[in-house]
């Protein structure tokens, strides 16, 4: 029976990791994360309050003891957060660096000043021949 245990934990760490590299804050994600949070809260409280009914769930399962089973479903919580917190550095990483390109063109000078008369701006540069 714990066998079971082992590929359904295998298979939810794929699904959620594959669900996850999909990306988006769309509406559908922050509902299945808050959907998710939710089901945690409860299912967190009432094993404070009934840690037998824990352990029966558990060896439902096919694990021996609720402690483990809240430790499998503790790893699979830090996975999802790894990846929604990389997901997040990597989208600010990018609106940062195309943040900084548009104020680096914004800031750079002009290679026609508008100060010039209009006359002298029509010139070509003159040229250092060494």
């Amino acid at each position: 029976m714990l066998i079971v245990i082992q590929i359904l934990l295998v298979i939810a760490v794929i699904l959620i990791s594959l669900v996850l590299m999909r990306g988006g804050s769309n509406a559908r994600h922050l509902a299945v994360r808050r959907i998710m949070l939710m089901v945690f809260a409860v299912a967190a409280a009432l094993s404070i309050f009934f840690p037998e009914s824990l352990t029966r769930v558990a060896r439902a399962f096919g694990v021996g003891r609720g402690t483990d089973l809240v430790l499998y479903a503790l790893i699979v919580s830090f996975l999802v957060f790894m990846s929604t917190t990389y997901q997040r550095f990597r989208h600010t990483e990018i609106s940062l660096t195309k943040l900084s390109r548009r104020i680096a063109l914004d800031e750079s000078p002009r290679p026609w000043s508008e100060e010039l008369p209009a006359d002298e701006s029509r010139k070509e540069p003159e040229r250092n021949n060494l």
